[in-house]
């Protein structure tokens, strides 16, 4: 393995770790209007993940920065060709992180009402447009001989992107409710029971009306990699949360829907590599591990510096979950 596809594997786990842990809260987000029947049960919701979200963050801050420090090409590609949904997608993450903050400013109902709406579309309008993303970077957009974005906003909201965006609001709403059910209790857990049925029967459809279409979509029986054998693991996965968690086994059910979300993520990365952007345009276009790469040097000093310091965020994340493991009550916000 050289370098190029180290880096290029390193990103991809860094994007697996910021979707199974951001995913979680994004889920939580989604369905905090419907499932906190009074302002006590809405701020257990919240405090679910109060001392986890904005730590998640973190995992694509770091994707963003390896990848600009390890693929400066595919960074200025991506980030100028999708520059106003993501633009868009920061928008709604610092509305997110606001209306955090702001809800327990004002005891006032509207005013905290509001505020948990801000952060159900702060939670929906990003998870969707990662979806849109991947979906886009899986598919193909248009680019040039000069490595350039030749499409517009349009371009990406092409229906297989769409559908993968939704799959991704999907699958991010059920991870979220099973970590509810890891972390509330009583009255509140029990709704949240009552609908991970529902839940998961929408994202398996979606996952294997997505599958469908990327095979119809997308090269992924063309890879030599057989990207096909992730998908299938990602879907045994899904299937099996639901059966852990009839089981109420939902420590088991969360991880299984952890590795659906990892399988999906490695089948797109299969799909791609060596690419890193497929061109629609003519193949030879493609931005590869090599042509969008930084020089051997930058590489060798990144490698150096990821094996000193990414452990250490593991260890230090792992710490943060293992202190606040317990689950949120009635009681802990009289405390």
């Amino acid at each position: 393995m050289d370098l190029n596809t180290l880096w290029f594997w390193i990103i991809g786990i860094l994007f697996i770790g910021f979707f199974i842990l951001e995913g979680f809260d994004y889920g939580v987000g989604i369905l905090l209007p419907f499932f906190g029947k009074d302002d006590d049960e809405r701020r257990i919701i919240i405090n679910t993940i109060g001392p986890f979200w904005d730590g998640n963050e973190v995992w694509i801050i770091a994707a963003g920065g390896t990848m600009f420090g390890a693929f400066p090409h595919w960074y200025a590609t991506m980030f100028s060709g999708f520059y106003l949904a993501l633009v868009v997608l920061l928008l709604a993450l610092i509305l997110r992180g606001v209306a955090f903050e702001f809800r327990s400013k004002d005891a006032r109902r509207g005013w905290r009402h509001f505020w948990d709406w801000m952060i159900f579309v702060g939670s929906l309008v990003p998870a969707l447009l990662w979806g849109v993303v991947f979906g886009n970077l899986i598919h193909g957009v248009p680019i040039n001989a000069q490595k350039e974005f030749a499409g517009t906003f349009l371009t990406l909201l092409n229906p297989y992107a769409l559908l993968v965006g939704v799959f991704a609001v999907a699958v991010m709403t059920l991870h979220g409710a099973l970590f509810l059910l890891l972390r509330t209790e009583n009255a509140l857990a029990d709704r949240v029971r009552s609908a991970v049925k529902r839940l998961w029967q929408i994202a398996f459809g979606l996952y294997v009306l997505t599958l469908i279409a990327s095979l119809l979509a997308t090269d992924m029986l063309a890879r030599p990699t057989f990207p096909i054998l992730a998908a299938l693991l990602g879907g045994a996965a899904l299937f099996a949360a639901y059966r852990l968690h009839q089981r109420q086994r939902d420590g088991w059910a969360f991880a299984m829907t952890a590795v659906t979300i990892a399988a999906t993520l490695v089948t797109f990365a299969l799909t791609m590599y060596p690419r890193v952007m497929i061109s629609t345009l003519r193949p030879e276009w493609s931005l590869t591990i090599y042509n969008a790469a930084a020089m051997p040097y930058t590489l060798t000093i990144m490698s150096v510096v990821a094996l000193v310091f990414i452990p250490l965020v593991i260890i230090y994340q792992a710490w943060t979950y293992y202190v606040f493991r317990q689950r949120v009550t009635r009681k802990t916000l009289e405390y």
